[in-house]
């Protein structure tokens, strides 16, 4: 499982990477979805944005804790609340939060539940 949680903001993003967002269902800040078996379009999304968005392959312990806390209508779309202690940059994963985090991505959606 992947889980996709957009990080930036609407301002100054170019049209196509918009577009992206938009069709991932990533509209606004900190939401997140997750794709059970992503396909090869859905992974070629995902990789156009790892500049604006979080993402890795998520466990199904906080898989189901998202769930449970966070409950919609769609299964795989969540809004999250922003990071407990804040993001202290957003720069690429070893140093920031975008990009990919593989297996780290448990501790950041762990923060923002």
């Amino acid at each position: 499982m992947i889980a996709v949680i957009r990080i930036v903001g609407q301002v100054g993003i170019r049209k196509d990477i918009k577009e992206t967002l938009n069709r991932l269902r990533l509209r606004k800040k900190y939401n997140c979805i997750v794709f059970e078996n992503p396909t090869k379009e859905e992974r070629g999304r995902v990789n156009k944005v790892r500049d604006f968005c979080a993402f890795g392959e998520i466990n199904s312990e906080i898989y189901k804790k998202l769930k449970e806390k966070r409950k919609t209508k769609i299964d795989n779309f969540f809004r999250l609340s922003p990071p407990k202690g804040g993001i202290k940059s957003k720069l690429g994963f070893p140093e920031g939060v975008l990009g990919n985090h593989k297996e780290k991505i448990n501790e950041l959606i762990e923060r923002m539940i």
